[in-house]
């Protein structure tokens, strides 16, 4: 395997070094962060089973998701400009 030697500011290895899992390298951190999407369309029909409430509550279930790791991607930028 090849390897390359990059340079980045302080700043970009902080980020990169807070999305960095516990036994997780930084080349497996930007292959997990700027990886090729999967394609959205697998999942067609995946919910054609629940009731309209149960959809309901899921996509709730994802807003609260999305949401709570916003707030959490602004409370670690914010822990890096100190």
């Amino acid at each position: 395997m090849t390897t390359k030697t990059i340079t980045i500011m302080e700043d970009a290895y902080k980020i990169l070094s807070n999305m960095k899992y516990k036994n997780e390298s930084f080349s497996e951190v930007i292959r997990r962060m700027g990886g090729e999407k999967g394609d959205i369309m697998r999942f067609a029909g995946s919910w054609k089973h629940l009731s309209s409430k149960e959809v309901e509550e899921r996509k709730n279930a994802i807003s609260k998701l999305r949401r709570e790791s916003t707030k959490e991607l602004f409370r670690r930028i914010e822990g890096l400009k100190k």
